[in-house]
This record gives structure tokens, sequence and C-alpha cells, in this order.
């Protein structure tokens, strides 16, 4: 015979009215029982209230944009007037004065209003999870900018704007190929926007990114204008337009003997001389590298100033350039390939030394290698590139991939192992006969950097370790954050 479970018997006596359990009813009242305590039911817990969503503030730009976008109009008239100087000639002497004044008097306030209904119908607003651009007049455009896609944002200032106390942000984004901009913000404002974006891109809550403000920057390197001014008076191409502006007039002088075509030739070999020289001068005047929690700092420009920032863990490759005129005092240019981004100059020029220091700070624990490091490629190479051979170099360890071209101006490519996306083997015709081959490494800026000529069996071998390397390299790599 089996017995109930204690639920089943408790089940039954529940069932029962209470006179009908006899003797058998045990409760507080039955002789000889121990109270039983009546269980106090626990109070039940209020709702936990949801945080309010912090509402969405829509901001327009600066009032001064208005008079920015107002020459839009007036430079489509100049654009035209340039691309067909005679068509503009002719129509502008068939107008007489009167039918002047009154095109200039409709198309003044045209493009007045112009600037003022795309400003006027111009928004941007911060949510919780994007940066929201409304622009159009007729056609409607919103841009959506996840902020966690943001890697860097430069700030711009034109000369006109720095009068005005305006600046223009940058942004770069992610899976896009141009930067979206924010043209124009008060300074003041432009700034605290800047740090508040990357605040909420480094991860930190929307009510407190606001406070974070602009990370402290310790500057690592600034170049003097003299210093400038004499590497670009070295560097080769300057030096060879102006020997082409020597020689090819003085051909044309002996062929023509005629002055007007030797001076329709060397002015503007002497312009385009003058005016690139000029022209890097004025953009990259007070280059100043500074270090900060959201990466490098970068601050230059004699007329117009730029802030850029070099985003963390997004540098692809780091270029050292050394001009054959810049040898002898151990001078260097700096570039980088950033995988979304236009940023390419680190340091314009600088000493070799301090320029590795500021390369130990976009790349931790990379050491660049020396000449004596760089192997190159067998002899028999120079049957495939004579005397330019002797400028190729390679040099792989446990961080890097370095390969070095050319022989005046050389250039030396750091690619570190955890940024390679691809590794590929070529070989020509001609190589195939001498044994040697191309190794390519393939970088997520979509860059390649090869080494070039090495021994087919080393390159087979270099091949099967560097995708290993690249494997290695990405599992160990640190992870992309904003301010870590």
């Amino acid at each position: 015979m089996t017995m109930p479970t204690q639920d089943a018997d408790d089940a039954v006596r529940e069932g029962k009215p209470d006179d009908a359990m006899g003797d058998d009813a045990i409760g507080p009242d039955a002789p000889g029982s121990s109270p039983v305590p009546v269980p106090v039911p626990e109070p039940t817990p209020e709702p936990a209230l949801e945080p309010e969503s912090v509402p969405v503030v829509e901001h327009r730009l600066h009032p001064v944009t208005p008079f920015r976008r107002a020459w839009a109009p007036v430079t489509v008239v100049i654009g035209w007037a340039v691309h067909d100087p005679d068509g503009a000639q002719r129509h502008l002497t068939r107008l007489d004065t009167t039918t002047l004044l009154i095109g200039l008097a409709v198309l003044i306030p045209a493009a007045g209003l112009y600037g003022f209904l795309t400003w006027w119908f111009t928004h941007f607003a911060v949510t919780d999870s994007e940066l929201r651009i409304r622009t159009g007049l007729l056609f409607r455009r919103t841009a959506h900018i996840r902020l966690e896609r943001i890697q860097a944002i430069d700030v711009t200032r034109p000369l006109l704007a720095r009068i005005a106390g305006v600046a223009k942000l940058k942004l770069d984004v992610v899976g896009t190929d141009k930067k979206d901009e924010l043209a124009y913000l008060g300074e003041t404002h432009a700034n605290a926007l800047r740090a508040e974006l990357l605040a909420r891109a480094a991860g930190f809550a929307p009510e407190t990114a606001h406070e974070v403000g602009e990370a402290p920057a310790r500057q690592l390197l600034k170049v003097p204008g003299g210093v400038l001014a004499i590497s670009l008076v070295l560097t080769g191409g300057t030096w060879g337009t102006l020997v082409a502006a020597i020689v090819v007039p003085s051909v044309l002088w002996l062929a023509t003997e005629s002055v007007w075509t030797v001076l329709a030739t060397a002015l503007p070999l002497i312009g385009a001389a003058g005016a690139s020289t000029v022209g890097r001068f004025v953009g990259e005047y007070d280059w100043t590298v500074g270090e900060s929690p959201d990466g490098l700092r970068i601050d230059h420009g004699l007329l117009d100033r730029t802030h850029e920032t070099v985003p963390p863990g997004r540098v692809q490759t780091v270029r050292i350039v050394e001009p054959l005129l810049w040898r002898r005092r151990r001078w260097v240019r700096v570039e980088l390939d950033v995988a979304g981004s236009s940023n390419s100059v680190l340091v314009p020029v600088a000493p070799r030394e301090i320029a590795e220091s500021v390369i130990a700070r976009v790349l931790p624990g990379v050491t660049v290698p020396d000449a004596a490091t760089l192997v190159r490629p067998p002899r028999r190479a120079r049957w495939c590139v004579p005397v330019w051979w002797k400028g190729y170099g390679l040099a792989v360890d446990d961080t890097v991939f370095a390969a070095r071209h050319g022989l005046l101006r050389r250039r030396l490519d750091l690619v570190p192992h955890a940024k390679v996306q691809s590794v590929r083997l070529s070989q020509g015709p001609w190589e195939r006969v001498k044994g040697l081959a191309d190794v390519h490494v393939d970088t997520g800026a979509n860059k390649t950097v090869t080494a070039r000529l090495r021994d087919a069996g080393e390159a087979a071998e270099l091949l099967r370790a560097q995708a290993e390397r690249s494997r290695t390299g990405r599992r160990e790599a640190r992870p992309d954050r904003w301010m870590a």
C-alpha cells in the first residue's frame, strides 16, 4: 500500500471543511498543538521607473553660414565665364549699363535668399546613437551617422572663417569615401561638439558625454618654420622643375629665337615650382604633433588652420620618406595610410630619431629597422632591374613587415602584421627565369606594400610565414577604442 505524497495529502485536506476533519484537525486553537505562524505576504515591489529619454534638440549652423552659401550662384556664373571666356565676353559686350545693373540687382538678392533658405532648412542633432544632419531646400536629405562608426573629427578654420570666429567640422566615418561636414559653427561650439562626439564614440553615456570635454594633449613635436622652408628648397621636385624651367626655354631660344615662346614656356614652369613650394609651406607651417587619449593630434596651417586627429588603431601603414638632399641632415618625412581617412602626413620634416619616437606612439612595440637590418635582393636581380635593384630591401620581425624602395628617394613602408588583409606572390616571365618573385601584402586602407625581387624559395616561405603572422597578430591586437 503506497502512502500519498505530501502534496496530495495537503490537497485533500484543503478540500474538506474544518468541522469535517474532527479531532484530526490541527489548528491554532486545537488542544495540545503549538501555534503555527501565519505567513505575512511580502510587499509587492513597485515597478522601477524607466529613465526618461533625453529629448533630441535640433540646432542650426552659425548665422554667418548664409553669406558663405550665397556665393554658390555667383560661383556658377564665374565658373561659366572661366570655362567659356569668349562666350562670356560676347554676352557681356551686348549688355548696356542699365541691363547690367538690373541683372546685378536681381542676382545679388537671389543669391542672398538662396544662402538664407539653405541655412534655414539645415539642422543637426545628436541623439543617443547617431549624429543626424538634415539638409535640402527642395529635395530633403537626412544623413544618419552612427556614433560608433566615427573614427576622426577634424576642425578646419579657413582664413575668412578665422576672422569671423567660426570653424568647420569634418567627420571621418568608417565605410565612406568622403567626409561629412558641418560648416560653419562658432569656434567654442565646434570644439565642444567635437569633444562630445568623440566621447560618445568612446562609449560615454549621453548624459555625461558633454561633461568629458576635450582630452588633454601633450606636445611631441613642433616643426620650426625655417626647417620647413629649407626642406622644401632641398626637395627634388623643386629642383627638377627649376632645371626644366632653365633648360627647356634655352633649347627653345636656340631653335626659334622667339622671346615670346621662351616666356610662354618658362613662366608657367617657374610658376608651377613656386606654387607647389609656397603651397606646401603655407599648408604645413607651424606643424605640431601632440599626444592625447583620443589619438595623435595634428595642428598646422599659416592661413587656413587645421586640427586633425590620427585615430588609434586605424593606421594601416607608416611610410618613412628620405629624399637624397635630406640625407646629410638626417631628415625624414613620415606619411600614413589610415583606413577610411584622407589624412596622410604625420611629420613633414624632422630628424630621424625624433620621427622614430613619434612613430613609436602610432605603432606601439614596433622598432624601425635600420639600413643594416634590411636585406637586399640577390645579385641576379640586377638582370631584372639594373642599378635600381640596390634600393630594394626587406626586414620582417615579430611585429612588422618592412619593405624599402628607391635609390635616390628612399621609401620605407612599415606594415604591422595585424593590419595585413591578404598576402600574394607574383612572378613575371623574366623573374621566373632568374628564380625571383615579388611578395605583396594588402592592407585595410586599400594599399599594397611589395617586397621586390626576392629569391623564389625565400618568397614562398615568406608567403606562408606572413599569413601565419597576420593571423596571430589579429588575434593578439588590442581593440580600436577611443580614449583608451
